[in-house]
């Protein structure tokens, strides 16, 4: 059993056949995900979405790459969409300092509210870092201890992890899993390949990013969350561990970070 850490399935890529996409996922073997919301305008249609079916489990967030979309007044409406949306997580958030054009400070803004809020009401984030790991490790390393009144401390994932071995030891210092998907299945890809094989399994979740971000062998077409098993494969082979021993313990890491349930 798979759980996909990280898939867009409330985007418009899906709408057409969003039934089937599930129904894929789930004879596969992916008996759940994590769908991140990327702007406030979104929360409502993912709740939705997330509440026509078992295994579909929210987060909702504000991501760097929509920054124009976001406004000061959307931090406060977490507070009212967490009592009546029970989130499994906070995201996605981060930094992104590949795109020109959006304001580093505004983006520092965002990111820093939505840790807070992750922390008062102890969930997990999902960040996004692009180009912007030593920015992102240094703000997580910031907020990262308990707060006096709550007693919380951050904890979550950087999905589509692409960083150095260096950054990825600091994450784990820190608490932080890393999400791995469809770019550890391309041979250029030497430095991720060399840190998934030898990184501690306890970190590792897996991911699709679907409909982005396919795998090596689909490169080129829409992705999505049945293809995770391509993932899982590839794993296992550069681990040189069993797919079915990745899947359990990926699995697993996930319901624990993200407070999911074993199914019945």
């Amino acid at each position: 059993m798979l759980i996909d850490s990280h898939c867009h399935l409330d985007a418009p890529e899906f709408d057409a056949d969003r039934g089937a996409v599930i129904a894929r996922a789930r004879a596969a073997g992916v008996v759940a995900q994590v769908i991140p919301a990327v702007a406030a305008n979104g929360w409502e249609n993912l709740r939705v979405i997330c509440a026509q079916g078992s295994g579909l489990h929210p987060a909702i967030g504000l991501h760097p790459m929509y920054l124009p979309e976001h406004r000061e007044e959307h931090i406060e409406e977490f507070w009212e969409f967490m009592w009546n949306f029970r989130p499994v997580a906070i995201g996605e958030c981060g930094l992104d300092f590949h795109v020109d054009g959006l304001d580093v400070q505004r983006q520092q803004f965002f990111f820093e509210q939505q840790l807070r809020v992750a922390r008062d009401f102890d969930l997990p984030v999902i960040v996004h870092a692009r180009k912007a790991f030593d920015a992102v490790i240094a703000t997580l390393r910031r907020f990262g201890g308990p707060r006096a009144n709550s007693g919380n401390a951050l904890r979550g994932v950087v999905h589509s992890f692409s960083g150095s071995p260096e950054q990825a030891r600091q994450l784990f210092q820190l608490g932080f899993h890393l999400g791995i998907g469809g770019p550890v299945t391309y041979e250029r890809a030497q430095r991720l390949r060399r840190i998934v094989a030898s990184m501690p399994i306890e970190y590792l979740l897996l991911e699709t990013d679907a409909p982005d971000q396919p795998d090596a062998s689909h490169r080129g077409q829409r992705n999505e969350p049945a293809r995770l098993t391509v993932v899982r494969d590839e794993v296992a082979q550069l681990r040189r561990q069993s797919p079915e021993d990745i899947a359990r313990a990926t699995a697993d890491n996930a319901r624990r970070l993200f407070g999911i349930a074993a199914p019945a």
